[in-house]
């Protein structure tokens, strides 16, 4: 009895990753954009100690890898999706694509599509077993969570407009799979020697959460996509 409960504690926490991922879509539908933040950063935090206890409790299994797909494809795919359908509803269209107002809120789905794509991926590549080729999941999510809560009031502005986030759609769904390697925050230990790629993306993000706030972390991605992209060329 102990043994098969100790063996489904990690699917437990992935079952619970995929309930906050439920939950953060049905928020996101309904506009409730702080709420699927905070759901999505949730599920984010069960996905973290999923895996983690797997390998603490040698109990990592082909279901579990299964299931965790699935969970994030929700999580990390359809809520960030769902927040931007939503914000379709809400955002400036200019005259001359009017006709597309019915049309364009589904290209939001496109996130949730290469989320799936990414995290297939993922599986069969043994490039991703320290770092990541394209922009992990969660970040895209928090990247959406983030950008929308905190900077609602611009985007529904007559400053910013549908077609300015169909682009954004296009290119954040992109960077999901492109081949580009991105840097894992996974440290070796705690020297600047081994690390200095981590401590300058840290030192770096916190005035940008300060100065941004909820925002901060949408800002934070970006500083991590183009961080990824210089140490990439450095190296």
């Amino acid at each position: 009895m102990a043994n098969a409960i100790i063996r489904n504690i990690p699917n437990t926490l992935t079952c619970c990753n995929l309930f906050s991922g439920c939950v953060a879509s049905c928020m996101a539908f309904q506009g409730e954009y702080a709420w699927a933040f905070i759901f999505i950063v949730i599920g984010a935090v069960f996905d973290f100690f999923d895996g983690m206890m797997a390998r603490l409790l040698h109990v990592s299994s082909s279901i579990g890898k299964e299931l965790d797909s699935l969970a994030d494809d929700i999580t990390f795919g359809l809520a960030p999706a769902a927040i931007a359908f939503s914000l379709f509803q809400e955002v400036h269209y200019p005259g001359f694509i009017q006709c597309l107002r019915p049309v364009l809120p589904y290209t939001a789905f496109l996130i949730a599509v290469f989320s799936g794509l990414r995290l297939a991926k993922f599986n069969i590549d043994e490039r991703q077993t320290s770092s990541f080729i394209g922009v992990p999941t969660p970040a895209n999510a928090l990247f959406w969570a983030s950008l929308v809560t905190g900077g609602h009031s611009f985007l529904v502005s007559s400053h910013f407009n549908a077609l300015y986030l169909f682009v954004l759609v296009v290119v954040m769904s992109l960077l999901l799979v492109v081949e580009v390697p991105m840097f894992s925050l996974k440290f070796k230990d705690l020297s600047w020697k081994h690390n200095k790629v981590s401590y300058v993306f840290l030192i770096v993000s916190i005035p940008l959460l300060v100065l941004f706030r909820l925002s901060g972390f949408a800002a934070v991605i970006v500083w991590y996509i183009l961080w990824s992209l210089v140490t990439r060329k450095k190296s």
